[in-house]
């Protein structure tokens, strides 16, 4: 695939190897932060304010890329960040250092999503960006499925040593971080000369965006607002009485499908339109919803959780290279950067609403609510979004 230029390749492969470390830790944290006295209402707060964290400096540090015509530095020290913040989780248990941790680790993460997708962005034409991006999340979710399996078997020689593998799980983030200095920077990238550097200055490009952007996102953030962690669906499963094995083995599962799924339905949405491979993993959200509130059955959840691969592998490379597709260049961190910062404060709401939810009436109307929501921002795009990929 000449689309899939050295960029591209090491990009994903860098996110490959963050992956399989943050991914080591991602289905043992709420068993974790169980063990160490966190309420589900308190776990939902801490994702809450840990994606907000992550998103509201995604649009500042996005912005500030465009700003600076750089993109490289962000890529770099946003993955020194985020491996930082792994050990630290298990340095002390007071829920005040555990918050830190997190926010590190995703304020880590918003300073290089930006940059890095802009670099994706910026290697591909409109007519492969779904291809480029959907290879990008194939990748990306691989290191998800090898991170699960490697802490699947610790855990199955020395069960209960959860951290230890916060501990291990810093060496894959070695390799990202030495990775991330054989990246390059483009010597086409055009910079934005807007002067504002505020925290909350990307605000303003919603302002002067286009209108068919700012149309997409609304649709993107009422998603959002009920879209909560996906720890909630993790305790689902354990509140079902499956294992820890098991509930690592079938998030193994889900990351595997999204692996293999990415790049096809990128493609596949390169040829017959962002908008309709989006809106379809839409209904395959929602049927997991649905399905997953009355799910009890091992095998059942496998069956939920092979749809929600789809759905993640049909939403969430595509709603970048749509975004990218109708923005212009020079724009292109900037407009992922103040989506991402909307949309992570919706999340801190959805995931903080989720726990409280379930805290006073129960695990089955968390997801209730939000297939229900999912329907009606299904119709949203049908009605008010046109069917082009072009800007």
């Amino acid at each position: 695939m000449k689309a899939l230029t050295r960029t591209i390749w090491l990009l994903s492969i860098i996110s490959m190897f963050a992956d399989v470390a943050s991914e080591m830790l991602y289905p043992i944290i709420p068993i974790y932060l169980k063990t160490i006295g966190f309420s589900v209402v308190l776990i939902g707060i801490l994702e809450g304010v840990a994606e907000a964290t992550a998103g509201l400096s995604k649009g500042y540090f996005g912005r500030l890329s465009d700003q600076t015509g750089r993109r490289v530095p962000f890529v770099q020290i946003g993955y020194f960040l985020s491996n930082i913040s792994k050990p630290m989780m298990v340095v002390f248990v007071y829920p005040f250092w555990v918050f830190m941790a997190r926010t590190f680790d995703r304020m880590g993460k918003g300073i290089r999503t930006g940059a890095r997708d802009a670099m994706l962005s910026d290697e591909a034409t409109e007519s492969t960006k779904g291809m480029v991006f959907g290879f990008h999340r194939s990748m990306d979710t691989l290191g998800a499925v090898i991170g699960p399996l490697l802490a699947l078997l610790f855990l199955y020689y020395y069960p209960g040593q959860y951290k230890v593998i916060f501990l291990l799980s810093f060496i894959p983030g070695i390799f990202a971080i030495l990775i991330t200095f054989f990246l390059k920077e483009s010597k086409h990238l055009v910079k934005n000369t807007t002067s504002q550097k505020r925290l909350f200055s990307f605000i303003h490009y919603w302002k002067e965006s286009p209108i068919l952007y700012r149309k997409v996102v609304v649709g993107f953030l009422v998603f959002a607002l009920f879209n909560s962690s996906d720890f909630f669906l993790l305790l689902k499963a354990t509140q079902a009485g499956l294992s820890d094995t098991w509930v690592i083995g079938i998030y193994v599962f889900y990351n595997l499908i999204y692996a293999i799924f990415s790049l096809p339905l990128g493609i596949l949405a390169d040829k017959i339109g962002l908008k309709k491979i989006f809106i379809s993993g839409l209904l395959l959200f929602a049927i997991v919803y649905f399905g997953i509130s009355i799910s009890t059955s091992p095998y059942y959840f496998i069956a939920i959780f092979f749809l929600y691969g789809l759905f993640a592998a049909a939403t969430e490379g595509i709603s970048k290279a749509w975004i990218s597709n109708i923005t212009a260049k020079k724009d292109t961190a900037t407009a992922i950067g103040t989506f991402a910062g909307f949309q992570s404060i919706a999340t801190m709401l959805a995931s903080s609403i989720a726990g409280i939810i379930w805290y006073n009436i129960g695990a089955a109307a968390t997801f209730l609510v939000t297939a229900c929501m999912t329907i009606i921002v299904v119709l949203y795009f049908i009605i008010f979004i046109p069917n082009t990929n072009r800007k």
